[in-house]
């Protein structure tokens, strides 16, 4: 299914007009996708540079988006229900435990979200800093369920 035909089954349940994103998550979007739709992944995070690189608006809690996988197939809709942005140092073990990776552990959030920014970051010409800003959504999921 594409994400506007899932769009429009969710919207007009929901009687909704309001505008969504569609994106899969980093290098694992059939995993974490799947994750989603279990309930174990509640929260995701990003490089903050990038988006001001980029000229894009922050995500903001009540925006909704469709979550896509690996292949480009609409998998669910998440609503935005917290957008907040730390250093990734102060990244905390609730934030790593939301996001369902792994062990759900902070040392392997750190693990692999410092490998993930770095490459992320060098393909934009930047470099990961453990200082930088991490822009952290945390989401419920809304359909299907």
């Amino acid at each position: 299914m594409t994400h506007e035909e899932m769009w429009r089954l969710f919207s007009a349940r929901e009687n909704l007009t309001a505008e969504y994103e569609a994106w899969a998550f980093g290098d694992q979007a059939d995993t974490l996708a799947r994750l989603v739709l279990e309930g174990v992944k509640t929260a995701t995070a990003s490089a903050y540079p990038l988006y001001a690189l980029e000229g894009e608006p922050l995500p903001r809690a009540g925006e909704y988006s469709v979550i896509l996988d690996s292949q480009g197939e609409a998998v669910c809709v998440i609503k935005n229900t917290k957008v907040f942005v730390v250093p990734f140092g102060e990244v905390d073990e609730r934030q790593a435990w939301k996001e369902g990776e792994g062990d759900r552990s902070l040392a392997y959030w750190r693990m692999v979200h410092e490998r993930f920014f770095t490459d992320c970051m060098a393909e934009a010409g930047l470099a990961f800093d453990p200082k930088m800003k991490v822009v952290c959504e945390e989401f419920v999921r809304v359909y299907p369920g």
